[in-house]
């Protein structure tokens, strides 16, 4: 789903807008994907918000497809195992 942040999540520092962003909910935690470019390249910066607490890693654009596969590894394990 295209999104985008509410008015007051960029700081002032990283005010430049995302080139296209996504969204979703899981529980009471939102995702925020968006796809950045800066002086250096562009960036992926993934944030969760859980009750107006965030956390967020930058991922540069150039490892992208790595981190894929590494997600899917991972979740072809998780199915793997036996329901909860």
């Amino acid at each position: 789903m295209l999104s985008e942040y509410p008015q007051n999540s960029e700081s002032p520092r990283n005010s430049q807008p995302p080139i296209a962003s996504e969204q979703f909910t899981v529980d009471r935690k939102k995702f925020y994907l968006d796809l950045k470019e800066n002086s250096r390249g562009r960036v992926y910066k993934i944030t969760e918000d859980v009750s107006g607490h965030r956390d967020t890693i930058m991922l540069p654009a150039e490892c992208v497809s790595e981190f894929i596969e590494a997600l899917s590894r991972l979740a072809s394990i998780e199915q793997a195992l036996p329901p909860l």
